[in-house]
């Protein structure tokens, strides 16, 4: 259950990428036949991944995942004396390319953030300027996994000059995603969270956004991101894509939404002083952010683990940092309650069989760890 860190990936989509490994494993760039075969691949799925994003293919930029999709949309538009307004609730690839580009001369503020994980749009109305050249607030928290009210602030950063940028990460797949809709003019998604392979990604760049690349090399994606195009990984995220969009078309999403509300209900009913973060807000279909005060949640995902149950205490991506959650401390949860917080991610293929044992595990290892804390009342020896 920590499906926002990474995803499995479907048998559709192995299948559809096994041939590009062993036997239409041709350069996309080269003219012989091979080379043609992976062309058409690469261009069938960019129309797959326009199709789940509602844009134009040729406005699909592939890159190696959402790190590189966030990097070259800021380093891609940014620079010196220009100012960058993002959350302060973003994930890490945002937030310390960000940190960079202020190293370079760029302007950067964050914006605050309410108590349910959420931007106000006045927030950023307070804080453009005549300079703000991008805004970039993520569509789905990676750890709470709160929607953002991304029209709205696409809305305001446009009638200020400033173009828009929106992490997809964690909403592509999960959400229906209409980029023109939503008033972007950079969206990132990444392939692993959408059960698609580890290693690929894309970027959508509204048509006549100028856009600097950051690698250097041959002319790929009409020179936006140079480098020998991972065909397999490409076709993969393609496939993935249209299996999103038939999952969505269904509404089964809503399923998925009634698992992670049964989670939440079970283990709330069973465990007191413990709550949901961004409660109220709304949220994608999988994701729970649950605080049970007095257990450190490092130890709470050891003990899960060794029954079988794999959550996180946040992003996969700050795993190992001794600092609480950046997100949860922007809602003004305190150090303590941030460190108690757990992140449970659903995938598509949770079963409710699953939900029960999470519901059986988890306020178990919760009462275990608190008899374990500090000034807790110690069971005798034998009892």
């Amino acid at each position: 259950m920590d499906a926002n860190a990474t995803t499995p990936l479907l048998p559709e989509v192995v299948e559809a990428m096994r041939p590009f490994w062993t036997e239409t494993f041709g350069n996309a760039s080269s003219i012989h036949q091979q080379g043609q075969q992976a062309r058409a691949a690469v261009e069938r799925a960019r129309e797959s991944v326009a199709g789940l994003i509602g844009c134009r293919a040729a406005e699909v930029v592939f890159t190696s995942g959402g790190t590189e999709s966030d990097n070259l949309a800021l380093f891609g538009t940014l620079a010196p004396g220009d100012h960058l307004i993002a959350s302060s609730m973003e994930h890490s690839a945002v937030m310390q390319a960000a940190e960079a580009l202020a190293g370079r001369g760029v302007e950067v503020s964050f914006l605050p953030a309410t108590g349910q994980g959420l931007v106000e749009p006045s927030a950023l109305e307070a804080a453009l300027r005549p300079n703000t050249r991008l805004v970039s607030v993520m569509l789905a928290n990676n750890e709470t996994g709160v929607i953002q009210p991304v029209r709205e602030l696409a809305e305001l950063s446009h009638a200020a000059g400033a173009l828009f940028h929106s992490d997809a990460v964690q909403a592509a797949g999960k959400l229906a995603i209409d980029v023109k809709a939503l008033g972007c003019d950079l969206l990132s998604i990444s392939g692993h969270k959408m059960y698609a392979p580890q290693g690929v990604g894309a970027l959508f760049v509204r048509r006549n956004v100028r856009l600097r690349p950051i690698f250097f090399g041959g002319n790929h994606e009409r020179g936006r991101r140079a480098g020998t195009e991972n065909v397999a990984g490409i076709v993969g995220l393609g496939r993935a894509a249209e299996l999103a969009r038939t999952w969505l078309a269904n509404g089964e999403q809503q399923a998925l939404a009634a698992l992670r509300d049964r989670l939440e209900q079970g283990i709330l009913a069973q465990v007191e002083e413990a709550g949901v973060n961004g409660v109220g807000a709304e949220r994608v279909a999988n994701t729970s952010n649950l605080y049970f005060d007095h257990v450190e949640a490092e130890a709470l995902v050891i003990a899960l683990d060794l029954k079988g149950l794999a959550v996180s205490g946040g992003s996969a991506c700050q795993s190992g940092s001794t600092e609480p959650s950046h997100v949860l401390r922007a809602m003004g949860l305190s150090v303590a309650r941030a460190r108690a917080s757990l992140r449970i991610s659903l995938s598509r293929m949770t079963t409710g069989d699953e939900v029960d044992c999470a519901l059986a595990l988890v306020p178990a290892a919760v009462a275990r760890l608190r008899k374990l804390a500090p000034g807790s009342v110690c069971t005798p020896p034998g009892e």
